[in-house]
């Protein structure tokens, strides 16, 4: 039996990773944060739904030791605590030392590329840490490393994401968004660095179905994590939107006053926007979206572009950034994982592997190819 701990498992992300994972055969689920009182409803509310038994802890992953771990006796540490922008590394070192594998679903660009720092620790421990198992980079680069399997050379990539307007964020997630309103984002274009700015460079994007939506550019992981592992790539791209235009446009307007030096605390605004947004939830819609674009030439020379499309319907979205971590936790209980130490989570799930976990939800993929 493989006991898993879910910490962060009472919030948004948390709760979809522990539905997926409840009904595992010879797992044993522990769902943990800070209030015990919130823990303890998610649990009752999931036993409710599966009929599963659900133990719970209270962690605080600023003070966690690996004390608690061993007394909880996790041997799988999922992470879905964030946002992880000032998060620091106490509840993966925590784990290491505990001996227990450690997988969060972190989207922040430096706490999931500086993950690695941790690798000799947890190869001496014989342990897995992987960071980055959401949305990008875990999904992102599986998607990416699919579409460019006939491809010998890759121009560029681009991914945008646009969640349903019915979704709430919460106001921890809402902070960190506007915090990263008009800073600077290095990125890459024509393989030289290249500045961009957050939640600017305005443009509509595609989502299939859900027709087109505004992006902006956000920071994360794969700016790094693309260039490494393609190092011949020569554009990198990655875009944001929210799926009312008077919402999206509205944060752009704000990027324009924090970067002029107008609005010095953007995230001091995140609870009365929060309130405003809440107000609009009749609006729109629960469908979001997701795209990888990859442009580049197969063997014969032929310049192609491929085009994966992402639809989540039925409020299913949110199931997204918690597919990766819930396919490598049930990868590593069934002891389909040998490898140790510690890395991003960029390829680690297959494209299969992905399409059988959403088999189930109101989730489809298409690919669409055409010659450039």
């Amino acid at each position: 039996m493989t006991r898993i701990l879910v910490v962060g498992g009472a919030g948004a992300f948390g709760e979809r990773i522990t539905q997926r994972l409840a009904p595992t055969p010879n797992v044993e689920l522990v769902i943990a944060g800070r209030s015990a009182e919130h823990t303890r409803d998610a649990a009752k509310h999931l036993e409710a739904a599966t009929n599963v038994k659900i133990q719970t802890a209270v962690i605080d992953t600023c003070t966690v030791t690996s004390d608690l771990l061993a007394d909880i006796g996790a041997d799988i540490v999922i992470n879905a605590s964030g946002p992880f922008q000032d998060h620091d590394y106490t509840l993966a070192e925590a784990a290491i030392t505990n001996h227990s594998h450690y997988i969060d679903i972190a989207d922040a660009r430096d706490y999931v590329v500086g993950i690695d720092l941790l690798d000799q620790k947890a190869r001496d421990a014989g342990v897995v840490v992987i960071s980055g198992a959401s949305s990008v980079p875990g999904i992102s680069s599986t998607v990416l490393c699919h579409l460019s399997q006939n491809l010998t050379m890759i121009d560029s990539v681009a991914i945008g994401i646009s969640p349903g307007n019915h979704f709430d964020p919460g106001a921890a997630t809402t902070r960190s968004v506007l915090k990263g309103l008009g800073q600077p984002i290095t990125t890459q274009r024509d393989r030289k660095p290249a500045t961009c700015y957050g939640w600017q460079s305005l443009k509509r994007g595609r989502f299939g179905e859900l027709g087109k939506r505004w992006l902006s550019n956000v920071d994360v992981p794969d700016l790094d994590l693309i260039p490494q592992y393609y190092p011949d790539i020569k554009t990198v791209t990655f875009q944001a939107g929210i799926e009312l235009s008077i919402q999206h446009l509205g944060l752009w307007g704000l990027s324009w006053c924090v970067r002029s030096g107008i609005l010095k605390h953007p995230e001091r605004l995140a609870v009365p926007l929060l309130k405003l947004k809440r107000l609009t939830k009749s609006f729109g819609s629960n469908r979001g979206g997701m795209f990888v674009v990859v442009s580049g030439c197969d063997g014969t020379g032929t310049q192609m572009e491929k085009r994966w499309t992402l639809v989540a319907r039925d409020g299913h979205g949110p199931f997204i950034p918690a597919l990766a971590s819930v396919i490598l936790a049930r990868n590593l209980a069934n002891g389909k994982i040998t490898y140790t130490g510690a890395q991003p989570c960029f390829d680690l799930v297959s494209y299969q592997a992905l399409l059988d976990e959403i088999a189930d939800l109101s989730i489809t993929c298409t690919i669409e190819q055409a010659v450039r």
